[in-house]
């Protein structure tokens, strides 16, 4: 047995712990550049935070899912404003966003010198400037990953900015900053938790520690995803959601991914669909596509036994099969009203493509087992 446990330096969680961050970030710096996403207003109480904390803040916003060129902007406007470190307020973009600007203000070159798939690939040789992470959904666990997904509309594809140097000085997780966000969302960033919790559990290259973030946060995310999605004030709920969306990032960090995030990154890339979304309507397709093929290829190995777990903690019945898990995942989808990849623009004609860019992605090399291009493409029909 052989494995690595990398994350944050520091991990602050619990209702109320923003009005921390001021505090927190003046151990690093006096002017922080904050990334945000769209709506910066949603920062106000942190910009005050800071203000009282003697910390200068200027404001850098995403619209959208970070690109390359978004990184450039940041960068450029943190160094005009001589920012000595990057705090991320928001969802995974907004964190991704400033783990990358973070990246290249202290390394040389550009960013396809760095970037997996279409660029170079070399790895960092400078620490990043110092970065907070503040999340305000409850699904990407992006504040203590290791890697930034950028688009690049150029080569339609997403793909990394990835270094174990990227991970955050702090991840300070606020369940009361994700009270307001609304149905919809809630259970798109909900079931992109619940994913990277399944996925890393069942991967090729689980790991007794990660084995146990996974639980954890697979019966929370079971016990409460259906009642943030009601009742977005339940704070427990809220609690439950935030913590399970935490350990999904430290498993997937730790350990890996699969078939889920192995279209993700292809799909988010060519059409105009949220990270979550896609996610959402993928994962009960690429449950069922890999238990078809394991009891097809591998019926004797540790990968069927493990789905089965999973769905004795899904159902709450010890003696619930794969197939159940696999069954009571689609429920939950079509409970929380989640849409078909079709609405994003997917067609069939599409699928070709998608599937071989998803086979080269990274997240597809820790799938429990290999699948061919034809159970990729019937598992994508499946999810339009």
């Amino acid at each position: 047995m052989q494995f690595e446990f990398a994350t944050a330096t520091r991990i602050v969680f619990g209702a109320g712990k923003l009005r921390e961050a001021g505090a927190i970030a003046k151990e690093f710096g006096l002017h922080a550049l904050v990334v945000t996403g769209r709506d910066s207003r949603r920062a106000e109480a942190l910009l005050k935070i800071l203000r009282d904390a003697g910390v200068t803040a200027t404001n850098f916003s995403v619209s959208g899912e970070p690109e390359i060129s978004t990184i450039e902007a940041g960068v450029a406007q943190a160094k005009r404003a001589g920012c000595e470190l990057v705090i991320g307020f928001g969802g995974g973009s907004a964190l991704d966003a400033g783990k990358a600007i973070a990246a290249m203000l202290t390394n040389d070159g550009e960013l396809l010198d760095y970037l997996e798939v279409i660029g170079r690939g070399q790895p960092l040789t400078k620490s990043p400037a110092p970065f907070i992470a503040i999340p305000t959904t409850a699904g990407t666990g992006s504040e203590v990953t290791r890697n930034a997904v950028l688009a690049s509309p150029e080569h339609k594809v997403k793909v990394s900015l990835r270094s174990p140097l990227m991970l955050a000085k702090v991840a300070l997780v606020d369940p009361e900053l994700t009270y307001d966000l609304p149905p919809a969302l809630t259970a798109s960033t909900g079931l992109d938790a619940l994913t990277q919790l399944i996925e890393p559990f069942v991967c090729s290259r689980a790991n007794p520690t990660t084995d146990g973030l996974c639980v954890e946060g697979i019966q929370r995310a079971v016990r409460s995803l259906r009642v943030a999605f009601t009742d977005g004030k339940n704070a427990r709920a809220r609690e439950d959601m935030a913590l399970a969306s935490l350990h999904g990032g430290l498993a997937l960090a730790n350990a890996g991914l699969g078939a889920v995030h192995g279209f993700a990154g292809p799909i988010g890339g060519m059409f105009p669909a949220p990270h979550g979304a896609i996610c959402a309507a993928l994962l009960p397709h690429v449950m069922a596509a890999n238990l078809r093929a394991l009891r097809e290829r591998a019926p004797d190995g540790e990968a069927l036994r493990r789905y089965d777990e999973v769905a004795h903690w899904l159902t709450g019945q010890t003696q619930a099969t794969a197939d159940e898990g696999a069954k009571w995942v689609a429920e939950l989808v079509r409970d929380l009203q989640i849409l078909g990849l079709s609405r994003y623009g997917v067609r069939a004609e599409h699928i070709s493509d998608v599937v071989a860019k998803a086979a080269n992605a990274s997240s597809m090399k820790a799938n429990p087992i290999a699948l061919t291009a034809e159970e990729l493409a019937e598992t994508l029909r499946a999810a339009l």
